[in-house]
């Protein structure tokens, strides 16, 4: 027989619990809500997004809201399943607002918005990073320590000093070669 749950006896005592979970989901559904709802407005305030853009990302914004709202409809019904003498997995409530938040960021996440917002944001991070390696290298040059550029370039030169010497031995071979004919 599978491994099912069974209802304290008492019931209040299995209220309280239930009511601690819905509550305890309603908390983090409203954290990630708020998360959520703060990235998008940062999101649209960094962008110059043209009107397409705009409304599309807002059409995105409002299929994700109407997700959580959907999903505070099943946690009502669920508690009230629970209070109808159904026996309820507290592990549902915390599935319901998973699968919204899942639906929710795929549903912001598929616009053409969030594309631009993160393609600034990896293009920002690049630059940042392109700074921080010009500054490191300025660092080692200053400190006397050869930079990465500096290695390449030595590099570089030993290849064109191997293959040069190569040449010479070739020629060199050829002239020793006809010395002995």
């Amino acid at each position: 027989m599978a491994n099912q749950q069974t209802v304290p006896t008492d019931w209040n005592e299995f209220v309280s619990d239930m009511n601690e979970q819905f509550m305890e989901a309603m908390e983090q559904n409203m954290e990630a809500q708020a998360s959520f709802v703060e990235q998008w407005s940062e999101a649209v305030d960094a962008q110059q997004m043209n009107q397409p853009e705009m409304e599309e990302g807002l059409e995105g914004y409002k299929d994700a809201y109407q997700a959580w709202m959907d999903a505070a409809d099943q946690m009502v019904d669920r508690v009230n399943d629970s209070m109808d003498g159904e026996e309820v997995d507290p592990s549902e409530f915390r599935d319901i607002w998973l699968n919204t938040a899942n639906s929710a960021f795929k549903d912001v996440m598929e616009t053409t918005a969030f594309a631009a917002w993160t393609g600034s944001t990896v293009q920002q991070m690049m630059e940042t990073q392109r700074q921080a390696d010009q500054m490191a290298e300025d660092t080692l040059e200053q400190l006397g320590f050869a930079t990465d550029e500096q290695v390449v370039e030595v590099g570089d030169r030993l290849v064109e000093l191997e293959r040069r010497q190569h040449a010479v031995e070739q020629k060199l071979d050829k002239v020793l070669e006809h010395l002995e004919d």
